[in-house]
């Protein structure tokens, strides 16, 4: 797992979201900063966490000009389920081959109670106007991923 560091270029994609519509980063660079998180499993109860905390603070990321894309390795029925049992305002993104979370790099080995087993890494990586990363998130809780989103983007 060779993970995208500040100052690398986020590698563009094209994923389908809940809706079966493509959505292409390349449309937001030099438009928007992008928040692309990534998730192990949709309506699991910590991505369910993480992705309310974020719902209950879009008006705060619109202002600063933030985009919110989550990316799993769900297909798009289950994210669009995901999406409409919590109400989500931002789109989710499948990615069952995981391309993108590789190209990210935050596909790989994981460990959970004594299994070891290929998944997503829970990182979060900010994609500047420019199209290069601007930060990663790899330490914070799921309850509080959204605060310290925030708290960066008010530093920037």
């Amino acid at each position: 797992m060779n993970t995208l560091v500040v100052g690398d270029n986020a590698p563009l994609f094209t994923l389908k979201d809940e809706n079966a519509q493509d959505i292409n980063l390349a449309d937001f660079i030099g438009k928007k900063q992008v928040l692309v998180y990534f998730y192990p499993k949709a309506m699991t109860p910590g991505c369910t966490v993480q992705a309310q905390g974020l719902r209950d603070h879009k008006a705060d990321l619109d202002a600063l000009n933030t985009q919110v894309f989550g990316i799993s390795p769900d297909e798009p029925k289950k994210l669009a389920k995901f999406c409409q049992r919590d109400e989500l305002n931002f789109s989710l993104l499948s990615d069952p081959d995981h391309s993108v979370a590789d190209a990210f790099g935050v596909w790989g080995l994981k460990k959970f109670m004594g299994r070891e087993y290929d998944g997503i890494h829970r990182l979060s990586f900010l994609v500047g106007l420019d199209g290069k990363i601007s930060h990663v998130f790899n330490k914070f809780k799921t309850k509080d991923h959204h605060q310290v989103v925030l708290d960066v983007l008010k530093a920037l």
